[in-house]
């Protein structure tokens, strides 16, 4: 069963930037509403794409660092990261179905 990976400052370089795989991260805190409507959908992709692509989590609340450096203004904000680097940026809920394509999109154009 795949496993969303939680993503601390200490974590981030070697389960985002270090990745061989395409990585969702979730921006999001307990607090919001609209993150917790992501959860199921984070869920279903992790067990979709388990083995070929990374679903992360960053609780903003416990790393204020890592949203300050991404400049994360509004949550849910969900990031796609390839070979390290930034490479979609989504803001509020979104689909599975839309989720599931930006991450095929990525997987398809993999070296």
């Amino acid at each position: 069963m795949a496993d969303i990976q939680k993503v601390t400052q200490n974590t981030f370089k070697d389960i985002v930037v270090n990745s061989d795989k395409p990585v969702l991260v979730d921006f999001w805190a307990e607090w919001c509403r609209p993150c917790h409507a992501m959860n199921p959908i984070l869920e279903e992709l992790s067990e979709e794409f388990d083995g070929k692509a990374v679903i992360a989590k960053v609780n903003i609340d416990e790393e204020r660092a890592l949203g300050a450096m991404f400049q994360i203004m509004s949550i849910p904000a969900l990031l796609i990261y390839k070979e390290g680097k930034k490479v979609a940026e989504f803001v509020g809920v979104q689909s599975k179905e839309f989720l599931e394509e930006e991450i095929n999109s990525h997987l398809s154009s993999a070296k």
